[in-house]
């Protein structure tokens, strides 16, 4: 199977055939890019060399620096370029690793009008003597001046194939023989989203450890280096899963449906990967909640995408944040991606904020990932006022189903107090959870649940009793509802979500709520 380095690869080797002179790759990999793009060159035809600040010029197969094709000099290095291009019979790549900090300040001006004459110039020299340049950087802000003239390629992180290969030679033959099949699956999981360093320091650090391969290990590593590019947020899993949300009976059997699209035999079956849902409702209604359960009831990692955190006060990183982010999700794999209150971080994008169209843009790039993606990964995105809401976002296509979540009925409101209890270890507790729920009318589930722990807090204070029914009622009591202050807004929302949006509690429940609170009568 290609792997999407090995892609990328044959796309560099088609555009330097097509005398390409600047190719611009964004990557922190230098090691694990440059052996694709020596292959790549390889098999355009082009010797391959490198050049640093550091070394000079270097032969890119051996490694053994040529000071007489140019020194750390970058401006030397040019001019040898130029005359390579102009007699020399042999045909070169040169992989410049640090280009991009000569590029700037009073000395980049130069430095700049250089490659742009090699630009303009080195596409129509003879093929015998063809040179082209690839820039390997972090960043892939390419300067003005170079922009018409440089191809610019975001290099993939490493998919489960070539993850797969590092684990292979990372691991001792004596170990790799006692590795089952389903420990190297998991292990490779585990790895999923890493650089390719970062895998194989995960590997190893593993094998010192533990003198095994260790996927849980990996995972926590993996945490780590997630939390440290500060593009995502990773939560753990939230204990109980599905279970710890109350009530929303259709919502909960949808997501079981869909979670069956991952099997190998809905694979064989023809059925695509779910793409994710969007969820709209007053605050409180377990929207958020909802997102970590889903993550724990599919045994997935679940990521946070931080829209406002991506921010920067510079021009194009706040987009490049962004980018970076959607990369690492689509090389993480299957998991659930969270956009939580979708609607403030892109609110810039409908009410014409003065941002520079920093919002538009990353409003942009979000719906064209979220059309042409190719991975399995479960968006969830959570939104308390549809008015903000760009159209384009609620368009079909974008999200397997639109949700509405609403204040909860009378069973619901039973559901989520029990989970509340359950949380807060009293699943025992001698508690009338109808009579509180009775009591509790108009309330959201967040209010609902936070009334346990104010009760506990009370039958603490009283002499370290267990809490009881009349506890639960007294903190309802001392809760004006969001129901009361936001009644309006919530009135509007449910009138713009009829039709509109798929309600997350069956009619049944419903119907089971306004039996449970008609009188019965022996007739």
């Amino acid at each position: 199977m290609t792997t999407r380095s090995q892609e990328a690869a044959t796309d560099v080797a088609a555009l330097l055939r097509a005398r390409n002179p600047l190719l611009w790759i964004v990557t922190r990999e230098e090691a694990r890019v440059e052996r694709h793009l020596f292959q790549a060159a390889a098999k355009a035809g082009y010797g391959p060399l490198t050049w640093d600040c550091g070394q000079g010029t270097c032969d890119g197969l051996t490694g053994r620096e040529m000071p007489e094709f140019g020194g750390p000099d970058l401006g030397e290095v040019l001019s040898v370029i130029r005359a390579r291009s102009q007699g020399q019979n042999q045909r070169n790549v040169w992989v410049m690793r640090d280009l991009t900090p000569w590029l700037a300040g009073p000395i980049g001006i130069v430095n700049v009008r250089r490659l742009r004459n090699l630009a303009r110039t080195l596409p129509g020299t003879p093929r015998g003597c063809a040179q082209a340049i690839i820039v390997i950087s972090p960043s892939g802000e390419v300067p003005a001046e170079l922009a018409g003239h440089a191809t610019v390629i975001d290099w993939p992180l490493p998919d489960r194939e070539e993850i797969a290969e590092m684990l292979r030679t990372s691991v001792p033959e004596e170990l790799a023989d006692q590795m089952t099949d389903q420990l190297r699956d998991a292990a490779v999981d585990a790895a999923v989203g890493l650089s390719g360093e970062e895998a194989q320091n995960c590997f190893a650090r593993s094998l010192v450890q533990i003198k095994g391969i260790d996927p849980a290990l990996i995972a926590r590593e993996k945490k780590r280096v997630i939390a440290r590019e500060r593009v995502l947020e990773w939560y753990d899993p939230l204990p109980g899963g599905l279970d710890a949300v109350g009530g929303l009976d259709l919502l909960k059997k949808w997501l079981v449906q869909r979670r069956t699209a991952y099997s190998a035999e809905a694979r064989a079956y023809g059925l695509p990967a779910p793409k994710g849902m969007l969820l709209l409702g007053p605050p409180g209604t377990g929207k958020s909640l909802t997102a970590k359960a889903v993550a724990t009831a599919w045994e997935e990692p679940l990521l946070k995408v931080d829209l406002g955190a991506l921010r920067s006060k510079f021009v194009g990183e706040s987009e490049a944040n962004l980018r970076r982010a959607l990369r690492t999700i689509e090389a993480v794999g299957r998991c659930v991606v969270w956009l939580d209150e979708i609607e403030k971080s892109l609110a810039g994008a409908t009410d014409g904020a003065a941002d520079g169209g920093v919002s538009q843009d990353v409003l942009g790039t979000i719906l064209t990932w979220m059309q042409e993606r190719r991975g399995e990964a479960f968006v969830i995105a959570t939104a308390n006022d549809v008015s903000k809401l760009p159209p384009e976002l609620l368009r079909k296509g974008r999200f397997d189903e639109v949700w509405w979540v609403d204040l909860p009925n009378t069973l619901e409101r039973v559901e989520v107090l029990k989970a509340s209890l359950r949380q807060f270890g009293r699943a025992e507790a001698k508690i009338d959870c109808n009579e509180v729920s009775t009591k509790c009318d108009g309330y959201t589930g967040a209010e609902i649940a936070a009334l346990v722990p104010d009760a506990l807090f009370s039958a603490f204070a009283d002499g370290e009793r267990e809490v009881t029914t009349e506890d639960l009622v007294a903190a309802a009591r001392d809760v004006t509802p969001l129901s009361k202050t936001m009644e309006k807004r919530i009135t509007d929302l449910r009138n713009w979500a009829k039709g509109r949006a798929r309600p997350a509690t069956s009619d049944k429940a419903i119907s089971d709520q306004r039996r449970s609170d008609r009188r019965e009568l022996d007739i």
